[in-house]
């Protein structure tokens, strides 16, 4: 009896240690650090960029004796270059992003499918949604600058045109590019060097095709009287 107690009792403890070393495997969460700080600047970053160019006022030189100068128009028709680049970001965040499976610094495909909160590894990261965003606001404003000069301006360079148009959502590209790629100090980066690149030159020629095209179909001034907003 004391031998069947005994083997029994061995029994028990190890059944239970089958029970609870792997639960407190399982509980452990991979953890990847990124610095936050970068992340905002990134955000921020691809904000102005974007606004800079959807915001900014279709500026033209007019040859008319009367209205001789340069003018400057906001159309509301801008709402189609803007959502076809906002419907080709959701694109790369989604379905793309998803079926090409490229994992964050740090990160693993089944960390990622699982989808911890405060992991890090919460969503894919290439092609990147920032770079694509921000190079593609680039390349749209560059392509309405291009347009609106050398075809409605006679080639006259308008200072305030490309300020708005070109080098703000340039420079914001920059700085969205840095914030996605840095590594300070033990943290790592939101994407890694083939991921930006994946996402920020489809951005930008998709971006410029956009805005090519936009300005060619719609003339920069209002076509009626000499209000500024064109409806």
């Amino acid at each position: 009896m004391r031998i069947s107690a005994k083997v029994v009792a061995a029994s028990c403890l190890a059944v239970s240690a089958c029970l609870f070393i792997p639960r407190e495997a399982a509980a452990q969460v991979p953890s990847v650090q990124r610095d936050g700080n970068w992340g905002t600047v990134s955000d921020v970053a691809m904000i102005i960029g974007t606004s800079s160019v959807f915001l900014m006022p279709r500026v033209y030189y007019s040859d008319p004796e009367a209205t001789v100068g340069w003018k400057g128009r906001w159309h509301v028709s801008m709402l189609a270059p803007a959502l076809t680049m906002a419907m080709a970001t959701a694109l790369v965040e989604v379905p793309i992003k998803n079926a090409a499976e490229g994992v964050r610094p740090g990160c693993s495909v089944d960390e990622t499918i699982a989808s911890v909160s405060n992991s890090g590894c919460e969503t894919f990261g290439g092609p990147s949604t920032h770079a694509f965003a921000s190079w593609g606001a680039t390349g749209t404003g560059l392509g309405i600058f291009l347009m609106d000069t050398f075809r409605y301006s006679g080639s006259r360079f308008n200072v305030g045109g490309f300020i708005g148009n070109v080098a703000v959502p340039l420079t914001a590209s920059i700085f969205t590019t840095v914030g996605r790629a840095v590594e300070p100090g033990n943290s790592l980066a939101y994407e890694d060097g083939l991921q930006i690149t994946a996402g920020a030159l489809p951005g930008f020629f998709v971006g410029l095709g956009v805005g090519l095209a936009y300005a060619a179909l719609q003339r920069p001034n209002c076509g009626y009287g000499n209000s500024i907003f064109c409806w």
